[in-house]
């Protein structure tokens, strides 16, 4: 692994921010979703998030990534910001959110399979037992924190969000060795916008007859989870492998559980701080790195 393909501290605080973001994003969706349709919130939220990215580029004055590679990243914002979003805004008006949840941890395996085909990346044991404590310790969490589980057919669009995730995160990923990662992340944006277009005809009179705090809840989701989560993720992925970075999603469901002691008051249980654990423990297993084997001494030749 070369030294810019390591967990360091800057990747780190990357990835806390993301999953921070991240994890507030659920509750302000379905929080929009009493007003707006889910294609109206994908392209609310994804247009707030690309006038922040249009802004930076300007201020910055970063170029735009090479033109032969917009078709590429068109494609892979359409298939991980507008597919992404709007099967995820959908399938939180049919299925509880705690089925979504654990489905949406599926995503650090995805990336693992998909960077192992598409960029040859060589995962070990070690990761891949790592990532499956750590989804135990997930599902563990989610049951245990009380949040509903059922089976239902609509699930499905939450698989689309896992592949979708996995091909945008390793997708983007040679594009950073060519072009800035701000720019990849805005031209990404900038076509995921575009392909929500067609969902936006009825947003004016919904923002019209829209009370004020779920006009905010649109904001947010453009500014903190789409402009800043997805901007602190890409950094991290540049700094190292999609597959490493991707493990630490597992940890979403246990920051949403301390962001409600803290923020609500909300006592987690026995059982949940055990899954935490397990979480924690799976995430330090699957980025352990190996160490390296000791260089034996030079054997001095007998004089």
């Amino acid at each position: 692994m070369s030294a810019t393909e390591r967990l360091d501290a800057r990747a780190l605080v990357c990835i806390a921010i993301a999953l921070v973001t991240w994890s507030s994003a659920y509750a302000a969706i379905a929080y929009a979703l009493a007003s707006f349709t889910p294609g109206e919130v994908a392209f609310a939220r994804l247009a707030i998030g690309s006038l922040c990215f249009a802004a930076l580029l300007a201020a910055k004055r970063v170029p735009l990534p090479a033109l032969r590679d917009w078709p590429k990243l068109f494609v892979l914002g359409l298939v991980g910001l507008t597919a992404y979003h709007v099967c995820l805004n959908w399938s939180e008006t049919r299925i509880a959110s705690g089925t979504a949840s654990i489905i949406i941890c599926l995503v650090p395996a995805a990336t693992a399979a998909v960077s192992a085909l598409w960029l040859h990346e060589r995962l070990s044991l070690r990761t891949w037992i790592g990532l499956a404590i750590a989804l135990v310790g997930t599902v563990l969490v989610v049951l245990a924190s009380g949040q509903k589980v059922e089976a239902d057919p609509k699930a499905l669009l939450v698989l689309v969000c896992v592949l979708a995730s996995a091909i945008f995160f390793v997708g983007q990923k040679p594009m950073f060795a060519r072009s800035s990662t701000l720019a990849v992340t805005a031209f990404a944006f900038f076509a995921g916008t575009l392909g929500c277009l067609p969902f936006a005809g009825g947003l004016p009179q919904a923002l019209a007859a829209a009370p004020w705090s779920h006009v905010a809840a649109l904001l947010w989701l453009g500014i903190a989870p789409s402009f800043i989560g997805y901007l602190a993720w890409n950094v991290a992925v540049h700094r190292a492998s999609a597959s490493r970075v991707s493990s630490f999603i597992y940890l979403s469901p246990p920051i949403a559980i301390v962001i409600g002691w803290v923020w609500l008051g909300e006592v987690p249980g026995a059982m949940v701080l055990v899954g935490g654990a397990i979480v924690i423990g799976g995430v330090v297993l699957a980025n352990a790195r190996r160490r390296a084997p000791p260089v034996p001494a030079a054997v001095s030749e007998a004089t």
